[in-house]
């Protein structure tokens, strides 16, 4: 399985260099809140969720659009995808996301843009 981790939690400062390549990659502009990644503070401490690349928006989506590819990465279908969300709500992470002039949601697919732009080094792809 193909997937983006977190390596060094610790490392991170909130540079949210690695929101502005996601947001970047899928919608041409530098956006955090469109970004499939998410940098959150809780408890005082930096906490950064990521696709684990678990299936649960596949398991909602009653249209069949999301499906795992041979290296475990679940895409989105957009000719097959109704817009309805439901996946949107399914992620434990809150990384799926829906924006408002689109008419598909757009999630991880593990292209790396993220841990290529991180000057902590906090994340990494992983292939298991």
């Amino acid at each position: 399985m193909k997937k983006v981790v977190v390596v060094d939690q610790e490392a991170c400062v909130a540079c949210l260099a690695c929101t502005m390549a996601c947001s970047e990659a899928f919608y041409k502009e530098q956006v955090p809140e469109l970004a499939c990644i998410r940098i959150e503070k809780e408890e005082g401490k930096l906490k950064t969720y990521v696709c684990v690349q678990c299936g649960k928006c596949a398991e909602v989506c009653e249209a069949g659009a999301i499906t795992a590819n041979k290296k475990g990465v679940y895409m989105i279908n957009k000719k097959l995808c109704v817009n309805c969300g439901k996946c949107v709500e399914a992620c434990p992470n809150g990384v799926i996301v829906k924006s408002p002039d689109k008419e598909v949601p757009s999630k991880c697919i593990a292209c790396g843009k993220c841990v290529e732009v991180c000057p902590q080094n906090v994340l990494a792809i992983e292939e298991a």
